[in-house]
């Protein structure tokens, strides 16, 4: 509960007690002082007791326990009619029963608007009249006196009164206020668990969904470089045997063996790498681009720089192996491709978004001219499917001669929100 929610309600609170207990201590000591000064018969005083006792009775039922019924308008106004008559009655009797118009100004809450000043012009009218000494002690000669002592009790009263009305008014805009903040906070929270709960639930289907194109990209891998190299390492054992049975130059095709072979066994652990990056089990994303930034930089000679900005945070394991590969991918571009001098990758941990942003001074081409070859299209349908699965943006900027800019934007789903 917040600080404002809970002063409104403990300002209720104190407002609900004060209504409670106005009525019974106004009432009460009106008939004790009553009691105290009016020394008539038995049946007056009789008459006193039963007046006020009724009148105790009507607060309780209505204002006490049933307070619920006083929201209707009807209800509210025949119960003020009743309570006002009694408390009317008594003044009549005793001018001391004035205490108890302190009731009549309260409870004027349950009113209209348009009542409420004129219940107020009634209050003060019987408190005047109680002032006087009571109602049958105002006669021609103190009316002049009366009238005054009534317009003082209306300024006076009213003034408390409306006061009061409009603390009371604004203490129920203060909660309404603060009730609708309190929704619209609820909606937020619950839209933002839900926005959470989409992205695990969107990332745990596409890696589902993913599994078997994956397995269709390896084995299509596999078939055009592993398969093929050992095939051709095959190719040339069988040429190296037939030379040496004819003493033609087998040692060459030896050679040419070995180097295929090496080509292969490299394909081989590059596959196995983009299956399962074993630099993201050793050490955090930013750590993993720097480390195949510099493996990238001292196999091609090419400055490959990695900055990160941001708050880094762990992420799931299908992200961050998504930015990663991505990256791979990109590096694998720049060196067939672009004939750059340069390389800046750029690590963003943006809110709910993480992107890689991976730019060159190579060559650039056309990317709206490029098409898909055997290889995806310079690896960027490849690229564009992998980020995909994890419910991702590739973006390309590129043009001849003015190099290129890749741009991969994934959630930022962290470890342990998609299972």
């Amino acid at each position: 509960m917040s600080d404002q929610q809970y002063d409104v309600d403990a300002w209720e609170r104190r407002e609900q007690i004060v209504l409670n207990v106005v009525p019974y201590v106004s009432l009460g000591l009106a008939t004790a002082l009553g009691l105290l000064v009016d020394h008539g018969s038995p049946g007056r005083i009789a008459l006193q007791v039963g007046l006020s006792g009724a009148a105790i009775a009507l607060v309780t039922y209505m204002a006490v326990l049933h307070r619920d019924r006083l929201e209707r308008p009807r209800v509210a106004g025949a119960y003020y009619v009743v309570l006002l008559g009694l408390i009317g009655a008594l003044i009549a009797i005793n001018g001391m029963y004035g205490f108890a118009i302190i009731t009549g100004y309260m409870h004027a809450f349950w009113l209209g608007p348009r009542w409420r000043a004129l219940a107020v012009i009634v209050c003060a009218a019987l408190g005047a009249a109680a002032q006087m000494g009571g109602i049958l002690h105002i006669d021609r000669g103190a009316l002049l006196v009366y009238l005054l002592v009534f317009g003082v009790n209306v300024l006076l009263a009213g003034g408390i009164t409306l006061f009061a009305w409009r603390i009371s008014e604004e203490s129920d805009r203060r909660r309404d206020v603060i009730a609708e903040l309190a929704d619209a906070n609820a909606k937020l929270e619950a839209a933002l668990e839900e926005n959470a709960g989409l992205h695990a639930q969107l990332l745990a289907q596409a890696r589902e969904a993913g599994v078997h194109d994956e397995r269709q990209r390896m084995a299509g891998e596999i078939h055009d470089t592993i398969a093929q190299g050992l095939a051709g390492v095959v190719t040339q054992l069988q040429a190296a045997r037939q030379a040496r049975e004819r003493d033609g130059d087998w040692e060459r095709h030896l050679d040419v063996a070995q180097q295929m072979a090496r080509e292969g066994l490299a394909e081989a652990r590059r596959s196995v790498q983009a299956l399962r990056p074993q630099s993201l089990e050793e050490s955090a994303l930013p750590e993993a681009l720097a480390e195949v930034a510099g493996r990238w930089t001292a196999l091609h000679g090419v400055p490959a720089e990695v900055r990160t900005t941001g708050t880094v945070r762990i992420m799931h394991p299908e992200v961050e192996g998504t930015l990663l590969r991505t990256a791979q991918e990109a590096l694998a571009n720049v060196a067939k491709h672009a004939s750059a001098s340069r390389v800046a990758l750029t690590l963003s941990y943006m809110g709910d978004l993480i992107t890689l942003d991976v730019r060159d001074d190579g060559a650039g081409f056309a990317p709206d001219r490029v098409a898909p070859s055997a290889d995806g299209g310079y690896g960027l349908t490849a690229m564009r499917r992998r980020v995909a699965r994890v419910a991702g943006t590739l973006e390309i900027e590129s043009e001849p001669g003015a190099g290129t800019a890749i741009s991969a934007s994934v959630p930022a789903v962290p470890m342990g929100d998609a299972g």
